[in-house]
Formats: C-alpha cells, sequence, structure tokens
C-alpha cells in the first residue's frame, strides 16, 4: 500500500490497488464511498466511506466525518474519524473531532482537539488485562502480609 520514502514524498503507492487523487484546487460536496486509497489535497465538505485507506494532504481540508480502515492525515479534519485499522496523524496534521480506532500514531506537532479512543488491537488488550490482573494480585499479596 503506502511505503515511506523521503521528506518531501512522505508516501507512495506499491501500484497494487486503485487509486484516486482530488488534486489541492478540488472542491467537493456530498458523500464519497469507495474502495482502495484515496488522497485528498483539497477541500471536502461531508461524509467519507471506505473499505480502506484515506490520505489527507497537508493542504486539505475536510468538513465531515470519516469512516475508513486507514487514515493518514497531514491536512486538517473537522469531524469524527473512525478508523477500523489504524490513524496516523503527521506532524502538520490538524484534527478538530473524535478518533476512535484500534491503532493511534501521533507525530510531533499535531493539534488535536477532541477525544481520542485508541483501544489498542486485541491481543494487545488481552495481554495488558492478564498483567494487570497479576500486578493487582501481587499488590493484594503485600498488602495482606502488611495488614496480617
Amino acid at each position: 500500500m503506502w511505503s515511506k520514502r523521503d521528506k518531501d514524498n512522505l508516501y507512495t503507492m506499491n501500484g497494487d490497488e486503485p487509486f484516486t487523487f482530488l488534486s489541492k484546487a478540488a472542491q467537493f460536496k456530498g458523500i464519497i464511498h469507495f474502495e482502495g486509497t484515496i488522497r485528498i489535497d483539497g477541500r471536502l465538505e461531508g461524509e467519507i466511506h471506505t473499505k480502506g485507506t484515506l490520505m489527507v494532504g497537508e493542504h486539505a481540508v475536510i468538513e465531515g466525518d470519516i469512516n475508513a480502515d486507514v487514515v493518514i492525515c497531514g491536512g486538517q479534519i473537522n469531524g469524527n474519524i473512525v478508523a477500523a485499522e489504524k490513524v496516523q496523524l503527521l506532524s502538520t496534521g490538524i484534527v478538530m473531532g473524535t478518533i476512535k480506532t484500534p491503532l493511534l500514531s501521533v507525530d510531533e506537532g499535531v493539534r488535536l482537539h477532541g477525544m481520542c479512543d485508541a483501544e489498542g488491537r486485541g491481543e494487545v488488550r488481552s495481554l495488558d488485562g492478564a498483567r494487570e490482573a497479576a500486578q493487582q494480585q501481587q499488590l493484594t499479596g503485600v498488602a495482606r502480609v502488611r495488614g496480617a
């Protein structure tokens, strides 16, 4: 899908999937449904629904809610983001709204105004839960010894 390349061109396509692009001069109002990858560098007012990746370019402004598998944001999003896999906020990114995703990556310099619910992957949650339970048992055991 996307691969890191250099600082001027953060992400490039590997050519295996469909790609849609809305340029810096483009303006769109409405609801977008798509599969694959879309990069938006212009202005969009409405909703975005995808079973793929949404790239929000540095100069992009999105006014509306997003539901995607992966969201990579270097621009401005004024709305809620629900991502099934991951949200990555690049240093130039601005998000004003709620983010709900299993994995969240935030670069230094991001502006985030709203709530965030990044639950982690299921395996990580179950390991953390087991770790916390073990720590609670150890603390309870220590308290019993001291209190006895």
